[in-house]
């Protein structure tokens, strides 16, 4: 594992090594995480469900290889959805400037799915959530396999996967709340919802929810150097600024908290279906698409000044 993620963080940043092998790239990488999530072992990662625990087993494994600290005394953030034991998995990375690394800018994705509660289809009864939301976990994990390796974050990073969102927006809820009452100087929260398949006829590889809530679109566009991310009216419809874990963050702190996505349920038909399985996603958008917002993030973290802003403030 810990020579793939080197290899990974080689990939983000364009070295060559003769060590690499084409079949070592961070494309198979993600594979490699989203197949795990996704395997019918863990029956679809229902919150309070075995199949959960070890997904969370396996994202603090991860973490803990990358030497990313829990952000609590443990890297799981627990809380209770009525009688059921539920848990956020929570670490971090420390920003390596004296004054910026008071300010956080926390990345994050839901790892729970609806488990077994979804509707049989020829004898298979597993919803597995490969899209939703394995591919935005492997997002995440993947970021944290590209600082934990270039440590060039000037403000301090938390990676936070969420349990149930499938119940609410539950795990995010519970966090944003707690670390309200910390008084987190947060700049800013991106989250990752479904981006294991390509939009169709866009000009842009993902959008990001509440697009005309801030700046936050044309900054990740002016840093990445190309147009990046876009507005989708299909996510505006469905008011997806609101349904994912992006949400409670920003009514917590109200400051720029948004989710990137390349999925507006126009361009998948398997949303909450049991065929939502690993081998229906397309790892090099996914890659390319983490790879393109590495270095966008990372600017993001060593501007002098808190450029991404609500657009109302």
């Amino acid at each position: 594992m810990k020579r793939l993620i080197v290899l990974v963080a080689l990939s983000f940043l364009g070295c060559k090594t003769q060590d690499v092998k084409p079949t070592e790239s961070y494309s198979e990488q993600a594979d490699s995480y989203v197949s795990f999530l996704a395997s019918d072992k863990l029956e679809g990662r229902d919150s309070g469900s075995e199949g959960i625990h070890q997904a969370a087993s396996y994202i603090e494994d991860h973490f803990r290889e990358l030497k990313v600290k829990p952000f609590f005394e443990t890297y799981r953030d627990s809380f209770k959805i009525r009688e059921i034991d539920a848990y956020n998995v929570v670490g971090w990375l420390e920003g390596n400037h004296p004054e910026l690394k008071k300010e956080v800018i926390l990345i994050g994705a839901h790892y729970d799915h609806i488990g077994l509660r979804t509707k049989p289809i020829a004898g298979d009864s597993i919803g597995n959530g490969a899209n939703d939301n394995a591919t935005g976990t492997a997002g995440v994990m993947l970021l944290a396999d590209y600082f934990a390796i270039t440590k060039t974050n000037k403000r301090s990073l938390v990676f936070a996967l969420f349990s149930g969102e499938e119940m609410g927006l539950r795990g995010s809820k519970h966090l944003s709340s707690r670390l309200k009452a910390q008084n987190m100087d947060l700049y800013t929260m991106i989250n990752f919802e479904m981006i294991g398949v390509p939009l169709n006829d866009r000009d842009y590889a993902a959008f990001v929810s509440g697009y005309d809530l801030s700046n936050l679109a044309d900054k990740m566009n002016e840093y990445a150097g190309k147009k990046l991310i876009g507005r989708s009216d299909v996510a505006v419809q469905y008011e997806l600024f609101k349904r994912s874990d992006n949400y409670p963050f920003y009514l917590e702190f109200k400051v720029p908290c948004q989710t990137i996505s390349s999925c507006d349920l126009s361009n998948y038909d398997f949303y909450h279906h049991v065929d939502d399985e690993s081998n229906k996603q397309d790892y090099n958008h996914l890659s390319e698409l983490i790879k393109s917002i590495a270095p966008v993030i990372e600017t993001m973290s060593q501007t002098d000044s808190k450029e991404i802003q609500l657009k109302n403030e």
